[in-house]
């Protein structure tokens, strides 16, 4: 059913979840989903609430309007959205088909709600991919020479395509500080390895060498510094001495690909709160 998607976070105080029950109770509203968390430490508290579209006598704007004074009051940093306003998710991939293929078939199955203007690409390898799903494939080649021209151009495409967010789906290029500026905290990427270990290229082959029992990936949203931005959601399989690089490799393709799912999962739903370096992920 139609649903509003109210998330916040504001300084911990008595009374937060009380105001904003009786907001909605006053209204009519219907909570259909409620989750919440108080972190001790920092005395920082966040919120999220889905509300029957229906059961509100006023849409998103008029909430917005109406709960503004709620807001200030507290001193929330909150957001309302709209689930029958889908997300615009621009893939962006380079040759490896395995988390793109999994999205896709996730996007085509309807198994949640989301939509993929393009897939844009440094490379042609997967355009036959994302075509046979009628979604159109966009190939901007980056070299040595025009990286940083290629770079703003896809920026420039991510626009025009008015993307709500963007996924990395094994897109093995490093975004320059200007891209990650101009979608914070709505640049998805899936690292293949457990953050913060084994930051940067060949994650496997680290791990392979420090003879780790497990391996995993770690789906985070981008920022300037390279694999250090807010986790979103991490996976692991064990591995013993008997499994070369090659099969760590191939093993930890099944989680990456499940634990992007996850992720875009999670921020297609409004799940993910991000507060500094830290996420509160409401499952």
């Amino acid at each position: 059913m139609r649903h509003y998607r109210l998330t916040l976070s504001c300084p911990d105080r008595p009374g937060i979840i009380a105001a904003v029950s009786a907001f909605i109770a006053a209204h009519g509203g219907t909570i259909g989903e409620s989750a919440s968390h108080s972190e001790p430490d920092t005395r920082h508290f966040f919120m999220r609430q889905e509300i029957l579209a229906a059961s509100l006598p006023f849409g998103a704007d008029g909430f917005r309007e109406r709960f503004s004074a709620i807001a200030s009051g507290f001193n929330m940093q909150w957001n309302i959205s709209d689930s029958a306003q889908k997300k615009r998710m621009v893939m962006l991939a380079s040759k490896q088909d395995h988390c793109l293929a999994d999205l896709l078939y996730r996007w085509r199955s309807k198994e949640f709600d989301f939509d993929i203007p393009c897939v844009i690409s440094n490379h042609e390898d997967l355009r036959s991919l994302a075509e046979w799903h009628g979604i159109p494939y966009i190939h901007v080649p980056l070299g040595p020479e025009n990286k940083p021209a290629g770079h703003v151009k896809i920026l420039d495409l991510c626009r025009q395509h008015k993307a709500d967010a963007i996924v990395l789906a094994r897109y093995m290029q490093i975004l320059p500080d200007a891209f990650c500026a101009a979608y914070p905290n709505r640049i998805i990427n899936i690292h293949h390895g457990l953050l913060p270990a084994f930051v940067g290229a060949r994650p496997y082959h680290q791990a392979f060498e420090r003879g780790v029992k497990q391996i995993g990936a770690t789906c985070h949203y981008v920022t300037a510094e390279l694999d250090a931005g807010p986790i979103i959601e991490q996976d692991v399989i064990r591995v013993d001495h008997s499994e070369a690089v090659e099969d760590l490799i191939r093993l930890g393709r099944d989680v990456e690909k499940t634990v992007l799912s996850r992720g875009v999962r999670y921020h297609v739903e409004d799940r993910v709160l991000v507060h500094g370096e830290r996420t509160v992920v409401f499952r």
